[in-house]
């Protein structure tokens, strides 16, 4: 569904309202909501696949489908009687931004809350939209807003990811009482359950990560698809049959591959270690950000590699080369993958002081 309506939610610059509803279904939109909430309680190696799997298909839909599901996350640590509001239904969707450009303002209930955050992704689909919030009493917290009280922005002129309808949203002086706040940094899980203690913004890099993968694969998939149909100008054999082509679908073969294989690996470790109700330690989390970073790169390089194979016809909107490459490179700007990150495990591995809030 998300690769045949991908053409249909690039045009509409948001997620076509049959994916939505397929990924719903699926329950792609929620995948580490708790099971005592109804929801799947997927963990990170299975949530990962399957974030990797639909952006195959279309790189938006991934998105889509990852901003959801790690906002979703925020289940296990959300007061329990507001989680079950928002999770409970299978049909609610929650999406928003962690950065702290809100304000929140103190009253005896809660929290009066006025802000503005880009890449709002898929918020347009949302029932319930958080943004990250400093408040006056010098709390960082994610406040839920009912997507009525949020104004939704048409800023998402991009040049990838066009189909996730990224735009800037907006609190004005919104009410937000307190058990619609999540405190994300070092939280206590309301709920028991492994997937409470996992490190969050590990899950949340990895899941981005897993969305570069799989338009990293697509690419691929297109390239061979592509190779023995096309005669390159000035030659007189397929594409298929040019060494430079077959080294190049190789090498991409392997970059993708190796990312993911570092990626997963460092996921089971530390998923094992949950399991056995042990804490993950700063070292494997900072791998586990390090595999994250270096999938959604590899991915990026794989990309460029089948883009190139192609020649001159991945240029054209009709070729899934030409998305996939904008795609791509638009995902590699989330701060979670970005290269900044490298510098803080290179600090951890050194030994280093270092900020470890966001790990």
């Amino acid at each position: 569904m998300a690769a045949e309506r991908a053409d249909a939610s690039e045009t509409a610059r948001a997620l076509d309202g049959a994916v939505v509803t397929a990924l719903v279904e699926g329950g792609l939109m929620r995948l580490p909501v708790p099971a005592a909430y109804g929801g799947p309680e997927a963990d990170p190696l299975a949530m990962v696949d399957a974030l990797a799997t639909v952006a195959a298909g279309d790189g938006a839909a991934g998105w889509c489908a990852m901003i959801a599901s790690t906002t979703a996350s925020m289940a296990w640590f959300a007061d329990p009687g507001f989680a079950r509001e928002a999770y409970g239904d299978p049909t609610s969707i929650t999406g928003g931004a962690i950065a702290p450009n809100g304000v929140g303002t103190t009253v005896d209930d809660g929290y009066r809350v006025t802000g503005r955050w880009q890449w709002g992704s898929g918020t347009a689909h949302c029932r319930w939209i958080l943004g990250g919030t400093l408040t006056d009493d010098g709390a960082y917290l994610l406040a839920y807003a009912p997507a009525e009280q949020v104004e939704l922005l048409d800023t998402w002129w991009s040049s990838g990811l066009r189909g996730t309808g990224s735009g800037d949203v907006a609190f004005h002086d919104v009410l937000v009482p307190r058990q619609r706040c999540v405190h994300p940094l070092g939280a206590t899980p309301t709920i028991d359950g492994d997937l409470g203690r996992f490190p969050v913004f590990g899950l949340l890099a990895a899941s981005i990560a897993s969305v570069a993968v799989g338009i990293a694969r697509h690419a691929v998939e297109a390239v061979v698809d592509q190779a023995g149909g096309k005669t390159p100008m000035f030659s007189s054999s397929t594409l298929a049959a040019s060494a430079l082509a077959q080294h190049d679908v190789a090498a991409a073969e392997a970059a993708v591959g190796a990312g993911w294989a570092f990626l997963t690996d460092e996921l089971a470790m530390c998923w094992a270690l949950v399991q056995a109700g042990d804490d993950v330690p700063v070292e494997r989390r900072a791998r586990l950000r390090l595999a994250a970073v270096h999938a959604t790169r590899e991915a990026a390089r794989t990309v460029d590699l089948a883009y190139e194979t192609g020649g001159g016809s991945s240029v054209f909107a009709a070729n899934p080369l030409q998305r996939c490459f904008r795609d791509v490179h638009t995902a590699t700007q989330h701060l979670m993958v970005s290269p900044r990150v490298l510098e803080t495990v290179g600090r951890i591995r050194l030994g280093q002081d270092v900020d470890l809030s966001l790990f």
